[in-house]
């Protein structure tokens, strides 16, 4: 929050060198997202990028020229010291005179019909930061494909964790229509092995599986975690109950039975293993899974016990409640 140091040029380098780095030690960027200036810096630069596909922006102003002069009068400090202070979003940031000069300089709606890219703008009604009629020229000056979400009335900053995640799920959804299925190369196996990749820091991790990507993620509650996708072992429980479900389904077409929709609740707990009157392990802990299964349809007694014994009897269960081995080696290195 403190731009007496920075300018909006720098800005807009820096996103062009974090830009270059991730095509050369990773992968290029193809979505930009940015928030109030951070927006008008993605637009400003989305074009000079080849590999970028879709930029959302939220909250940001469509002329950077106005949003100057506007810090202009508010900041009285530039004229005699260069540097002032302004509230913005209920926060205090020192601005300095080259930020206000470069924002007075930027033709930001200049740029947007040559875009070349999908945009997605979001914006509040009620923003007090930025008016929403910002967000009616950015629409109106962008070419097609564009959409624009309104974000009801959450504040400039999106201080509330429900508006923050609302804003990111659609972003998620919408830049899926824009961003090409790309998945983490498979071992030599073959096509049936799961590829799970972590990034640098944090919990979430990337699933490719059969073409389809799924997310694990431990809950924000712990540090590190985002809450991006089920736990690992909430993944466990979901293979069982899909396995369990997919069973039944099976069974009872086969049968002719006429078995409804069907429902697995699952949890999974660790126990001392003294406190199990049935398990073989008598020291330390054991893992119980619980396993409630419903059934529609108008099944007998006969049929949902059957139903019910079938369930055990699915592959994901038989594995799980066998003799597993796992085993790890490392992957080889690429040839340099």
């Amino acid at each position: 929050g403190d731009f007496a140091e920075t300018t909006f040029a720098s800005n807009l380098a820096d996103l062009k060198g974090a830009a270059a780095y991730l095509a050369r030690e990773h992968r290029a960027p193809q979505l930009l997202v940015g928030h109030s200036l951070g927006g008008a810096a993605a637009l400003a630069v989305a074009a000079e990028l080849p590999a970028v596909r879709a930029v959302a922006v939220i909250g940001t102003p469509s002329d950077t020229r106005h949003l100057g002069e506007d810090l202009r009068r508010r900041t009285p400090g530039l004229g005699r010291d260069g540097v002032g202070e302004v509230e913005l979003g209920g926060r205090t940031l020192r601005v300095g005179r080259a930020l206000v000069e470069e924002l007075e300089g930027t033709r930001l709606l200049d740029r947007l019909p040559g875009l070349g890219r999908a945009l997605l703008v979001l914006h509040s009604p009620v923003d007090e930061v930025v008016a929403v009629d910002h967000a009616r020229r950015l629409f109106e000056a962008a070419r097609h494909p564009k959409s624009f979400v309104s974000l009801d009335d959450s504040d400039h900053l999106l201080t509330q964790e429900a508006d923050a995640r609302y804003a990111a799920e659609v972003i998620a959804a919408w830049a899926g229509r824009y961003l090409p299925a790309e998945f983490p190369r498979a071992p030599a196996e073959g096509s049936r092995a799961v590829v799970v990749e972590g990034g640098p820091a944090g919990y979430a991790q990337r699933i490719a599986a059969g073409g389809h990507v799924l997310w694990a993620d431990e809950p924000a509650s712990v540090p590190g975690g985002t809450d991006r996708g089920p736990t690992p072992y909430g993944l466990l429980l979901a293979a069982l109950g899909a396995c369990t479900s997919m069973t039944l389904r099976m069974y009872a077409d086969r049968k002719g039975w006429p078995l409804g929709a069907t429902r697995v609740a699952l949890t999974h707990a660790k126990i001392h293993a003294e406190d199990c009157a049935d398990c073989e392990t008598k020291q330390g802990k054991v893992d119980v899974i619980q396993r409630v299964v419903g059934m529609e349809g108008p099944l007998d007694d006969g049929q949902r016990q059957r139903l019910l014994e079938i369930a055990n009897r699915c592959p994901v269960h038989r594995t799980l409640t066998s003799e597993i081995r796992v085993e790890s080696r490392l992957e080889e290195a690429d040839p340099v």
